[in-house]
């Protein structure tokens, strides 16, 4: 079992059912919320120390296994309601599809008012999880990591800047914008270390390069 749930005062399980119990948050599209706020680098650089070193294994990986998007509340699905939730002046339908708004990517300061232009990103990429701890995980506990609007793990990007990162790690990728790589890399260790993931040796160098010039 993921050792997160020992340190944890709250299982993902548990914060999911607390996000959908939440009137003030779902009861309607049109519904907000702040992008997550990542913590600091001083506490990002004492979650990175505290992090396993190990050797990623890829073996068994498939992306079905972190089943995304899920619904909810009502037709609400979890890419609608991050995309609601990092655009500007926002409009949904009754399904909860955007129908007008103006959204700018952190990655790339690409700006649309398309919101099929973007996708919704994985800080910490499903294939990432999996190689760092997330195979031994349950499909349920996939499924709550995948859809993570509690943590800074999901957010709006320019799909030609979501696809450009694939499934890299900081050692291999960090958005082209400067302005947002200290933050960036300071959401990715969070991510990990509340979900007890390791880290190989170059991403522990990167990581810890980037957070020094923070």
């Amino acid at each position: 079992m993921p050792k997160f749930y020992a340190r944890r005062r709250l299982s993902i399980l548990g914060a999911l059912t607390a996000l959908l119990a939440s009137a003030a948050l779902f009861d309607s599209p049109s519904a907000s919320a702040a992008l997550p706020t990542p913590v600091s680098a001083a506490t990002a650089r004492t979650y990175l120390a505290s992090l396993t070193v190990a050797t990623e294994s890829r073996t068994g990986y498939d992306r079905d296994l972190f089943p995304t998007w899920i619904t909810i509340s009502g037709t609400c699905n979890t890419r609608e309601y991050v995309l609601k939730r990092d655009g500007s002046g926002v409009t949904v339908d009754s399904a909860c599809a955007a129908t007008a708004g103006s959204w700018y990517s952190q990655y790339d300061a690409v700006t649309t008012t398309d919101p099929s232009t973007f996708d919704i990103d994985h800080v910490v990429p499903l294939a990432e999880a999996w190689d760092s701890g997330a195979s031994k995980w349950t499909t349920a506990q996939r499924q709550a990591f995948a859809n993570d609007v509690t943590r800074p793990q999901l957010i709006a990007v320019s799909a030609s800047s979501n696809r450009s990162k694939g499934d890299d790690d900081p050692a291999e990728w960090v958005p082209t914008r400067s302005a947002y790589v200290c933050t960036y890399v300071r959401a990715y260790v969070q991510v990990k270390y509340y979900y007890g993931l390791s880290v190989d040796s170059a991403e522990k160098t990167a990581i810890s390069g980037y957070l020094a010039n923070c």
